[in-house]
This record gives C-alpha cells, structure tokens and sequence, in this order.
C-alpha cells in the first residue's frame, strides 16, 4: 500500500530482458533508506519486488504481463521514474490510498495551461470512467491527484509547480503513456 506521494524521482540504469522476465535497475536515493530484498516499492506507479540491492542501485522483476498493462514496458535507460516506498503501520497518509496496482495506461491529450494553473486532460478506456469522480483522486504514474473535470473517456488534474518538478510529470506532455490507478474507494464492481 502506498500513498501517492512520490518520494524521488529514480533514473533506469539498466534493462535485461531474458525470457518472460525483465530486470529494471533504478538508481535512488532516498527509497534506498532501509530498503531490503523482498520490499514493495512503486514505480511509476506499479508496485515492484526488490530483487537486488547493489551500491545506490535497487532492481526489480517484471513480468510479461505487467510491461504489457503499464508503461514500464516503454523505459529506457536514462528515463526517470517516481518511486515511493511503501506505507508501515502507523505512517501518516498524505496522499491516498494507493495498492500500486495499475488499472490502465493513460495517454496524455493535451497539456495546458488554464487560468495560470497547468492542467493534464488524459484519456482512459470509457468503461472506466464510472470509476473517475470529479474532485476523486486517482494515481497518475503513482502520483496522488485530484480529478478537476471528467468527460466520457477524459478526465483532467491541475498539477502544482513542486508536483511538477519533483516528479516524471514535468518531462510528460501530449500523446506520452501514463499509469492510471483509479481509487480504490471509488472502483465498482
């Protein structure tokens, strides 16, 4: 369980696919404080397995199916991600509660600027959308934010100057894939 709260932005040090799993070493810092084999992290918005801790590098696992069902199939080296350790029992949540796994990729549709305030129009398959409430949160590459405005198959967050730099969202713009966790206290059956 995480909370949407991105703790650092991590950079892809390296990618090796061999057979049906992947290996995706991330660089860190902060994330690093404490972290063991066997803990969740998030990345990009998808909760990973520490495998391997090496020097200031953590790497996970992926499987086929989450590189298909998130955007951690399109990393390359050098990309940056968000990371966020997971929740302990008795943390504050400052965000929401997120499971870290993915409903969805987004596509970014337009990136602008309304009233001063930078704003992200993302779409989402239309079935979804029974789950996106307006002033809601829902994760956008693990980061906690409020849904501003939603149509049919779009939904719209504004996104604050120090969201902005201290996550991937300041290196997004229009037709970029984003993962897209709706929240778990809205979602129907």
């Amino acid at each position: 369980m995480f909370t949407g709260i991105v703790e650092e932005l991590g950079e892809i040090k390296s990618i090796a696919r061999k057979s049906n799993i992947t290996l995706i070493s991330v660089k860190a810092s902060v994330v690093l404080e404490g972290a063991k084999l066997g803990d969740s992290i998030s990345v990009n918005g998808a909760c990973l397995t520490v495998v391997k801790k090496e020097g200031c590098v953590l790497s996970f696992e992926a499987m086929p199916e989450t590189l298909k069902k998130t955007n951690l199939g399109l990393l390359r080296v050098s990309d940056k991600v968000n990371l966020e350790r997971s929740l302990k029992v008795g943390d504050r949540l400052s965000g929401h509660f997120v499971t870290g796994h993915v409903d969805c990729i987004g596509v970014i549709r337009k990136k602008n600027y309304r009233g001063g305030n930078l704003s992200f129009e993302i779409v989402v398959p239309a079935q979804l959308m029974k789950n996106v409430l307006l002033k809601g949160s829902v994760a956008v590459d693990g980061i906690s934010l409020t849904v501003a405005d939603k149509k049919p198959s779009i939904f719209s967050v504004y996104i604050i100057p120090l969201t902005l730099k201290n996550t991937t969202l300041g290196f997004k713009g229009p037709s970029d894939k984003v993962n897209i966790e709706l929240d778990i206290l809205s979602k129907k059956a």
